[in-house]
Formats: C-alpha cells, structure tokens, sequence
C-alpha cells in the first residue's frame, strides 16, 4: 500500500553531502576549489552532493504539485518509492507537496529539481559561498586574485570565472538556483 505524500518523505532516500562523494574528476576540481575558498577566508556550507534517483523523484514531483505546475494525479509511478501523492482533496494533496517542499529546503527554490541531473550522476554540488570585504583567492596556478566586486556570495561573477578554471562551473540558469554548480553549468 502507499503511503500518502507529506514532509516525513524527505527521511527516505537521504541524499549525501560530503565532496568525498562526487564523482573522481568532478571531485579533484571542488576539493582544490573548495580548499582554495577556505583559505582565502570565504565560508562554505555544503548542502548537497550526491542524490539518488529516489530522492530526485520525491523533489521534482513534490515542487511540481506544490507550484501547481502538474497535477497531483499526473504524477507518473517510479520504482521503490510506494508514495501517493493525491489525497482526499486536490488542497490537501498542494498542501502535502508543499510541506515536502519545505522540508527539502526547497522553499527558495525557482525551478524544479531535475529528475535526472547531475546531482544522480556525483557532478554537481550545492554549496553556499560567502565572504566580507575583499576576497584574495588562490587560481588553478597558484596565483593570488582579489575578487572585489559584488555580491560577496557565490552568484559573484569573478568567483564564477575563477571556479571555471578548476572545473567547476556555476548554474548556467543565474538566480533560479543559486547554490549549485557543477561539471558543466546544468
């Protein structure tokens, strides 16, 4: 039997959070990106990394009917996740997808998680990126560059260029997801 949709989904299929987990090219290039941001004093918090199938599906579909862009009942079935995402009434089953919403910290979230992304593949990382003032960072060389315009967080333009040449490319899709990056931009 299936087990109606609603925020204690988001226990089931954890997805990971550590660099460890990426794939081994994707993972050389975040760990010396992530080293050189460390060092130059910028604060990352790491959110997400490796994400399986199940936990893709549960995101994609949950944001979906919460942003009523798909109705509950048009929700195709996937293997090994015995949900039901169409309750008593169409609100209850809006209200079950957004409280999955939130508790995936989705909330902030413009465009729906991909059913197949780079995070199932271990090539993408959702990381929050932040300094004060001036950020003197270390290139792929070894070489000092100061960032000093603004935003002072990861949608910072000069931090993207410098990220690129470690093989870590920003969201190609500008603020609808602001924290993930990965091997190619998507």
């Amino acid at each position: 039997m299936n087990k109606l949709s609603g925020a204690e989904w988001v226990r089931y299929f954890p997805g990971k959070n550590s660099i460890d987990d990426l794939s081994p090219g994707f993972r050389m290039g975040v760990e010396k990106f992530y080293k050189a941001l460390v060092q130059a004093g910028a604060r990352v918090l790491i959110a997400a990394t490796l994400r399986p199938p199940e936990r893709a599906y549960l995101m994609h579909w949950s944001w979906m009917i919460a942003n009523r862009k798909t109705p509950p009942n048009k929700v195709p079935d996937f293997k090994g996740v015995n949900i039901n995402w169409v309750h008593e009434y169409d609100s209850k089953s809006i209200a079950a997808a957004v409280a999955m919403v939130n508790a995936y910290g989705m909330h902030n979230l413009h465009v729906a998680p991909a059913l197949n992304s780079r995070h199932t593949e271990g090539n993408a990382i959702d990381m929050n990126i932040s300094w004060r003032e001036e950020l003197k960072i270390k290139n792929v060389f070894g070489e000092l560059v100061a960032i000093s315009s603004h935003p002072n967080n990861g949608m910072n333009r000069e931090l993207h260029q410098l990220a690129k040449m470690y093989g870590v490319i920003k969201y190609h899709g500008g603020f609808a997801d602001e924290s993930h990056w990965s091997n190619d931009g998507r």
